[in-house]
């Protein structure tokens, strides 16, 4: 590292250099700005030498902390991901606010659950259906009926939370372990009076899942789609329940957001799938395996199919498809594995029914489900509604009432978890770098002028900014050593951090680095924008 001095305007000014080897050359790097004299810029060189190693070339491996779900909680607060809503007033349990940054998150999965799902397929269509709607239509699902759970309270620590009737005689506190007394059953849909005046209000209820919408309006969306089986419909929107005991941050929350698919197929074909079921090796929990106590072992969705493990092959390629989506967007298969329900789990209307479940930091929950629900959803709203939801089969010519085979559908704020929990790391300074996939990351670039006050660098990278906030997320920040300013945009997941410095003025290019090993190029500005957007979809590495 050497102090060079620039003359800008008949002003001097003092930077921090380094030479390094690139590509069977050696080019000098400015690092650091050190101010207008020859004194203060030794001083901070020195400084910068010994004690700040922020802003070096490279950096050290980072390696991977496990955190608990109350300091991913603290940390989405503090750095604008998510907040206890209305905190001011105390909140309100089981209701969350998305900060700026962790709004873009959201945001960001849904755009890319959507994508994947519905833009870059010819069988799915989307629709965003309304929460509120005809009461009717959770008479005829069987929710008003049948949604319930028991609610029980722990008799030691007075430990409050939900079981299945069928728990009911053999439930244990999940916090201490203690017997528990029920409190009777529980409907967790939330009620709401629609209309101004009491009289003539209808009671309704506030949607406690996406999919029932999709059902009642299966027969519009095929005709205008013209879909032909098999085809899915699939939606992004809001669901409630009101929970007896929220907990573990936004894993179990009272509103909440699902992405969800209802595929359709003709009953007499659940056999035949004509799509191509990626081999993915995941750990696997059968029904027997758990009947008997034993340990999910390690099998290819193919095997488990073969093997009849799986019964049918559009389960299989429902979970690989759904595990894939994950790992293309960075996250580790060693945290998932798939479990099948046992027969007192499975809906009466289910051959089979598997959860796709994460190794979140308490522990192994359900992420995903994949159950086939047979014919019974649209087969109970035509008995309710009296009117026909069967479609016409343009190879036989006949009239099917096609079966749901399988019903990909999750939470958003469960994924949220699962991309936070593996991309937080920390380096050997202890600072946080969130290494989100650049497709996920709210911000994508950060802008920085190498020098606050200095006019030329400031305008330079206020006009990257601009051109590039038309295409992107992208910030522009001047506060602090560049050094801070990196450490600041990695803990929100920054990919790309952007320097103008004053070789920029001369050569029309600007230093680019990436969040996830320090490293740094000088790109001409002429090229960054066709760089960035290579680097962002994944078309070139670093």
């Amino acid at each position: 590292m050497f102090v060079v001095k620039k003359e800008i305007k008949g002003n001097n000014y003092y930077y921090l250099r380094e030479s390094k080897r690139e590509d069977g050359k050696v080019v000098a790097k400015t690092i650091a700005y050190l101010g207008k004299s020859k004194e203060e810029a030794e001083k901070k060189a020195k400084e910068f030498k010994l004690e700040n190693k922020e802003n070096t070339m490279e950096e050290k491996p980072i390696e991977k902390k496990q955190l608990t779900i109350d300091e991913i909680a603290n940390f989405c607060k503090r750095k604008g991901f998510i907040y206890p809503s209305a905190e001011i007033y105390g909140g309100l349990a089981g209701f969350w606010d998305y900060g700026p940054i962790g709004s873009e998150l959201k945001n960001n999965i849904k755009a890319q659950w959507w994508k994947q799902h519905i833009h870059a397929r010819e069988d799915i269509v989307g629709i965003d259906g309304s929460i509120l709607t005809n009461p009717k239509v959770w008479e005829a699902s069987g929710h008003v009926e049948n949604f319930t759970d028991i609610a029980v309270v722990c008799k030691k620590c007075k430990n409050k939370f939900k079981v299945d009737e069928q728990e009911l005689a053999t439930a244990k506190c999940d916090k201490c372990g203690s017997d528990v007394e029920s409190k009777g059953k529980f409907v967790p849909m939330f009620t709401t009076q629609v209309g101004p005046i009491e009289e003539d209000s209808t009671l309704a209820y506030l949607r406690p899942e996406t999919a029932q919408l999709i059902f009642t309006n299966f027969k519009l969306v095929q005709e205008n789609a013209r879909m032909k089986l098999p085809f899915g419909i699939a939606q992004i929107g809001k669901a409630f329940r009101n929970e007896i005991a929220p907990r573990n941050f936004i894993f179990r929350v009272r509103e909440l957001e699902q992405m969800e698919i209802e595929y359709f197929i003709d009953p007499d074909k659940k056999e035949e799938c004509p799509y191509e079921i990626e081999d993915i090796e995941i750990k696997l929990l059968s029904s027997d395996m758990q009947e008997k106590n034993e340990e999910p072992i390690p099998m290819k969705i193919l095997d488990a199919l073969n093997k009849k493990i799986i019964q049918l092959p559009w389960h299989a390629y429902w979970l690989s498809s759904s595990l894939n989506w994950f790992r293309s967007l960075g996250a580790n298969m060693e945290n998932f594995r798939i479990r099948q329900h046992l027969k007192d789990e499975k809906s009466h209307y289910s051959t089979d029914t598997w959860d796709l479940e994460y190794k979140f930091p308490f522990g192994w929950k359900e992420l995903q489900g994949i159950a086939d629900r047979g014919t019974y959803d649209l087969s109970q709203h035509e008995k309710n509604s009296g009117k026909d939801l069967k479609i016409m089969d343009g190879e036989t010519n006949k009239k099917i009432l096609p079966m749901v085979v399988a019903e990909p559908s999750f939470g958003v704020e469960r994924a949220f978890l699962v991309f936070m929990n593996e991309a937080y790391t920390e380096n050997e300074k202890g600072n946080v770098v969130l290494k989100l996939n650049p497709k996920l990351a709210p911000i994508k670039a950060a802008i920085f002028p190498l020098v606050k006050k200095d006019e030329n660098l400031v305008s330079i990278a206020k006009e990257i900014h601009k051109d590039l906030r038309q295409e992107w997320n992208v910030l522009y920040d001047a506060t602090g050593s560049v050094g801070r300013r990196y450490a600041r945009n990695d803990e929100i997941g920054t990919p790309f951090c952007i320097t103008v410095d004053s070789d920029s003025i001369e050569n029309q290019d600007v230093t680019i680095r990436n969040r996830d090993d320090g490293k740094q190029k000088r790109i001409k500005i002429n090229k960054l924008k066709d760089t960035l957007r290579k680097l962002l979809s994944g078309e070139t590495e670093f």
